[in-house]
């Protein structure tokens, strides 16, 4: 059930970027020291969400037409386990203290949570909001954060109480989510707007719209709060936001159809995933500028990095 190229790494090694490619349904690793891609492992039908636990032991990817999260063990990158979601699972995120991994499922408007320390299903949240894609976890943990993709809206969830405490409407089609370091703010990417929503987190409202790119999508936030990444899935570009002025500082070409980005834990590289190119584009954030592009598997939908 696993396609390997090369050996495991070891679980202290440099970063890794896993990333889910749906169309050819596997997870391409690139090692992020030398931006190459040293293993394929099969991801299930259709891999989407992403989240690698806080050890580096476990993946859990979405797979999207089996209505399930599957689960990777990267010690022997064998799969270990599915859990079941409900229909069409996409964005998958980590609690910040590594108790839970989330899940938004589209068709049943509801948040899945699956408890780490036993991988199994341990309850599931509804949302007010039609067609949820990303769900993602304030810094403390405290609060979950839902993008509405057919309600124009962001869910908040209350992780502590376990249900939804507020909405806040955005543009049209709302994507990708991003936290600041110090969770005061949410940068919320609204692809049917081409723009950028600024989400106070203590008033739940918002507080600035930024123009981005033809269908912004992805969001990313380096490590240090300066800066905020949106990829521009129409344009085959990302935009460069300083977070104190709220304006676009750099915009900076990269494959066709950006969709969902990471960032090494030093700030130093994004990586954007480009479906239509099938590759992944790597970014050197001091200059601003693409380094390379990597190829890998068919449609890739995201990236990660542990």
């Amino acid at each position: 059930m696993l396609a390997l190229v090369g050996a495991a790494p070891a679980l202290h090694a440099a970063p890794f970027a896993y990333v889910p490619n749906e169309g050819s349904g596997t997870i391409s690793v690139i090692d992020t020291a030398t931006d190459q891609v040293v293993a394929e492992m099969v991801g299930g039908s259709k891999p989407r969400g992403l989240a690698v636990s806080g050890d580096a032991r476990w993946l859990y990817v979405s797979d999207q037409p089996n209505n399930r999260l599957q689960i990777v063990s990267l010690e022997r990158r064998a799969p270990a386990g599915t859990v079941a979601l409900g229909e069409s699972p996409e964005g998958v995120a980590l609690s910040p203290d590594g108790r839970w991994v989330v899940a938004a499922v589209e068709e049943k408007n509801e948040i899945v949570v699956t408890d780490t320390r036993t991988n199994l299903r341990a309850f599931a949240i509804p949302v007010r909001g039609q067609n949820p894609e990303h769900a993602v976890f304030s810094p403390d943990g405290r609060q979950l954060f839902v993008s509405a993709e057919n309600g124009d809206a962001v869910d908040i969830i209350d992780m502590a109480a376990r249900k939804q405490v507020a909405q806040v409407t955005v543009g049209a089609r709302p994507r990708g989510i991003g936290f600041l370091p110090d969770g005061s703010r949410a940068y919320v990417a609204a692809e049917n707007a081409n723009e950028v929503f600024v989400i106070d987190t203590v008033r739940h409202a918002v507080v600035a719209r930024i123009p981005a790119g033809l269908r912004a999508n992805g969001v990313a936030v380096h490590p240090d709060g300066s800066r905020v990444y949106v990829s521009n899935g129409g344009a085959a570009s990302v935009s460069v936001i300083d977070t104190k002025s709220n304006r676009v500082l750099a915009t900076v070409g990269v494959g066709e159809r950006p969709w969902n980005m990471a960032l090494t834990p030093d700030g130093a590289k994004l990586y954007v995933a480009n479906g239509r190119s099938g590759t992944v584009s790597v970014i050197d954030t001091a200059s601003n500028r693409k380094l390379r592009d990597i190829t890998v598997g068919k449609l890739p939908w995201g990236v990660v990095v542990r």
